[in-house]
């Protein structure tokens, strides 16, 4: 039994084994399933908090292969990549590059985020920018052969002066894409600069606009992420989209009801909190696929209680809960984020998540994790 190990909340006694979920499982079938994914920062580069990120490619590769092999979908250059949070695009454009080269390799599936984060952060902006800026990074992700998500834009929310140049610039965009797009609506929760995406601060206008860009042009949507924490509105959304159109969930405070659907929908899933949750949520979805409704509740409900942690105000600092439990379960050397993320959150916050992850079963090694965190309290002055 591996010794307590002494937390801010007190002593924790590690669970004594993991989960048995071994890879090679295969893809669900009842659900299109998506992890967003973290990068890994290479830890030996000298650079400084406001230089180009420095990725670690090959532990970064190698973490998607280990979602691949669980049957899911990776969600590339995605907000929980740390896009316009320390990774920029020319850091992302690279990252498609290569994974997309490996997911061809491996025959994993990819999707990957399209924006405008090539733009500046400051100064006007315009419309024409915007579309551009969009246009160049789409081209990219067509010749790599991923299906692009376009992300909300924080340039076209500066720009917009109001729903119609969000219809106008969607409509150019989805006009030119060759394949299906998956639309993305990312809340203001994850990203403060988006308060008011869609041309308005009132959620029921906002969704109304929504609706019309993909009404007007359902052929070229795949589908929908919506990311706004709020699962009511995710359903009502859900039941309106034009058939053939799907919602992939994003809302990582409501997951496990959402995804299992009601006697009127359901939705698929694109969330960052399956970067840890991995292995036991393709598990999970594959209960599902059985038909065990309460099989899938009864292993994915208990999940919550982490991702709402993780995902606690400022969400948009959930990634450094991620990478920090990538470190732990033993899938990269160090914790150490681009952009010097790591610190975002408070040891208390790092430990108490630990213990959850814990409980769940998630570390494959519950030594290896035990002792790391003893080294983070250590380095933090809390190892007593």
């Amino acid at each position: 039994m591996t010794a307590p190990v002494l937390l801010p909340r007190g002593p924790y006694t590690p669970r004594a084994t993991p989960l048995d979920l071994p890879p090679g499982a295969g893809a669900p079938s009842s659900r299109t399933v998506f992890s967003a994914a973290h990068v890994v920062a290479d830890p030996y580069a000298d650079i400084g908090p406001d230089d180009p990120a420095a990725v670690d490619w090959e532990a970064t590769l190698a973490f998607r292969r280990h979602l691949w092999s669980h049957g899911l979908g990776v969600a590339e250059a995605m907000d929980t990549a740390q896009r316009g949070m320390g990774l920029d695009w020319v850091g992302a454009a690279e990252l498609i590059r290569r994974s997309a080269a490996e997911a061809k390799a491996v025959g994993g599936r990819i999707a990957c985020g399209v924006g405008t984060d090539q733009l500046p952060t400051t100064g006007e902006v315009t419309l024409a920018d915007v579309r551009a800026a969009y246009e160049e990074q789409l081209a990219l992700a067509e010749e790599h052969g991923v299906q692009p998500i376009l992300m909300a834009s924080r340039a076209l929310a500066r720009a917009a002066r109001g729903p119609e140049d969000y219809l106008a610039t969607y409509a150019h965009l989805l006009r030119q894409a060759s394949e299906p797009v998956v639309l993305h609506w990312l809340g203001p929760m994850f990203d403060p600069a988006l308060e008011g995406y869609w041309g308005s601060t009132d959620l029921d206008e906002a969704t109304d606009t929504f609706l019309k860009v993909i009404a007007e042009h359902p052929d070229k949507v795949d589908g929908i992420k919506i990311s706004l924490l709020d699962a009511a509105r995710e359903i009502d959304v859900r039941r309106r989209l034009p058939g053939g159109v799907r919602c992939y969930t994003g809302d990582d405070f409501n997951y496990p009801e959402l995804i299992a659907g009601d006697e009127r929908g359901f939705s698929h899933a694109l969330l960052g909190i399956f970067d840890p949750l991995g292995p036991l949520a393709a598990h999970a979805v594959r209960v599902l696929d059985t038909g065990d409704v309460a099989g899938f509740r009864a292993l994915l409900d208990p999940t919550v209680e982490l991702s709402r942690h993780l995902f606690q105000r400022p969400t948009r600092f959930y990634k450094t809960g991620v990478v920090f439990l990538a470190w732990l379960a033993g899938h990269q050397d160090h914790f150490t984020m681009v952009g010097g993320l790591q610190s975002a959150r408070s040891l208390p916050h790092l430990a108490r998540a630990y213990e959850l992850a814990d409980g769940l079963g998630l570390f494959p090694d519950p030594e290896l994790a035990a002792h790391r965190m003893r080294a983070l309290l250590a380095v933090h002055g809390g190892a007593r």
